[in-house]
Order: structure tokens, then sequence, then C-alpha cells
């Protein structure tokens, strides 16, 4: 639970998908909210010009490495996208993210866009505990050299470039080579991934305090091709080959970077874990029937 600060002290970040309407409004009613109860608020100067905001919201440039210095809680509005960004800022800061769903699945978020009021209420009064997300690490070796560092909170991609080429991989789980083929990627993922790439992909689905490691292949042309969960110490590694055309790797589905003939890709457990604010006590079950509609009618549950 937050604890730390005075009312007079008291700051929160909001960052929103200025893009949409609906994040705008929102965005708009959550800043008067919270500014009636005595919190300040702070947004990216690039977002304050189109959001409706009065003279008191601090606006701050986005480049700066501290733009949450100060604040107790980083509220995200939008989408998924909007979401992992905002994940971005909170693992960089080390602030609880608080997402607001305005999207449509929407694992990460907390709330919905009806809850608004909610929101407001339990971050005025503190009601809210905060849990950490297990990231991953990435690194790309060329020729043995490191030649980019990346991070992800739910999955780093290797994936074909060419549509008319597959991808010809070899994948390794602590150093030793587990198998090889032609696919059209391979995905690593935490268990905060599961649901999100991973899952289309054909992965499991993993509750978050799992902790453990995905290696989820994409369209392999091979007998063995299924998702492999490891261990949360394991290294993961994806070769590859020399022979197969460029790929690219996709952290988050937001930062990529093009993968030469012969690179290797290594993925471990992040050493910086995202802190996520939670309103409610529901199971992850529960979470997991909500967002994807599932069936549950004729559930008895066990004799009392």
């Amino acid at each position: 639970m937050t604890t730390s600060g005075t009312t007079s002290e008291r700051r929160v970040f909001l960052l929103a998908h200025t893009g949409r309407p609906a994040a705008i409004r929102s965005a708009e009613l959550v800043v008067q909210g919270l500014l009636r109860s005595g919190l300040k608020v702070r947004v990216l100067r690039s977002e304050a010009a189109d959001l409706p905001l009065p003279s008191s919201v601090e606006t701050v440039p986005e480049a700066t490495p501290d733009v949450l210095e100060g604040c107790e809680l980083l509220i995200v509005l939008g989408g998924d996208g909007t979401l992992l960004r905002g994940a971005a800022f909170a693992r960089a800061s080390g602030v609880p993210m608080l997402g607001v769903n305005l999207g449509r699945v929407g694992f990460l978020a907390e709330a919905e866009r009806d809850d608004l009021d909610k929101v407001v209420d339990r971050v005025v009064t503190r009601a809210y505990e905060v849990e950490e997300r297990m990231t991953i690490d990435v690194l790309v070796r060329s020729n043995g050299d490191v030649v980019h560092r990346d991070w992800a909170l739910n999955e780093a991609a290797v994936q074909k470039v060419s549509p008319e080429r597959m991808l010809e991989a070899v994948l390794e789980v602590d150093g030793r080579p587990v198998t090889a083929f032609g696919c059209d990627g391979i995905v690593c993922a935490t268990p905060t991934g599961s649901t999100a790439y991973a899952f289309s992909a054909g992965g499991p689905v993993v509750w978050p305090e799992v902790e453990a490691l995905l290696m989820v292949p994409i369209s392999a042309h091979a007998l063995f091709a299924k998702p492999l969960v490891t261990s949360p110490t394991s290294v993961l590694a994806v070769e590859v080959q020399p022979h197969t055309p460029h790929g690219v790797l996709w952290c988050d589905g937001r930062r990529t970077v093009e993968l030469p003939p012969g690179a290797r890709v290594e993925v471990r457990r992040g050493a910086v874990p995202v802190r996520l604010a939670r309103l409610h006590h529901a199971s992850f079950t529960d979470r997991l029937v909500a967002k994807f509609a599932l069936p549950v009618s004729g559930w008895r549950g066990a004799p009392r």
C-alpha cells in the first residue's frame, strides 16, 4: 500500500492516448477529480496541447529522464499500446502504474472507462495495492559482440522479414540446443505476456504469480514445435542461421531492431520489474473469464 507524502505534496502523473476522443474526455474527468481533492497533476507537454487542462497542471518534456520524479502514481488512459508505453515510464522510475482500459482487451489495465470516479477515489484515499511484474532483458549479439540491448514486459519476438522466406533458427535453453526449424518467428514471453502475442501464437496462459519464461514458435515447420515453459532463472536464446535471410526483433511490439544472418538473441529475467497498482482483489481467473468472455454457465463450485 502506498503511504508516503502528505496531501499538499502528493502528485500524480497522467499519460493518455490523446488521439482518442474518449481518452481526452477521460483525462479531463480524472484531472478535475484529482485537483478537487488537492492532488497535483503532471502531464507531458506534448499531450497537454491536446487536453483541456487548467493552468495548475504541471507539464514536462518527454525527453527528461526524471519526468516522474516526485510522483506517487502513474495513471495511464488508453489501449494496450498506451499501457505498454506507460510501462516503460513505470519501469524507468519505479513509480507504480494504474491502467484504465479504453481499448479492447487490456490485460494490463486495472479499470475500465466506466470506473473513472472509483479510480479517482481510490487514488485519493490510497486504497490500492502494488504488485511487481516480471520483465525480460534482451541482448542481441552479432559475431560475438553485443550490438543491442533492450527489455520487455510482455515479450521479445524474433520474426522473419521476407513474407516468401522462412526464418531458419535454432532454439537454446540454458546453453544447450533444443531444436532447429524454419518458422515465421519465435516469441519469448513473461507470464504477463502470456495473454498477448504468445497467446495468439498458441502459447499457454500463465498466471501472473507464476515465475517462468515462455518460448513459443510461430508457424514452425517441424514435428516438435510446442511452446516451452522454463525456469525464471533460465537463459533463452534464438540463433538466426547464417544462411537464412535477416530477421527482426520486436520488444513489446514497440521497439524494433534488424537481425543480420547469424545474429543471436538472448533473453533472461529482467533486473528491473514493472510495478502495477491494483484496485481489486479479484483473482486472475475471474479477469481471464471477463476479458475473453469465456462461457462458465453450468459451474456449481466445490461442495460446501
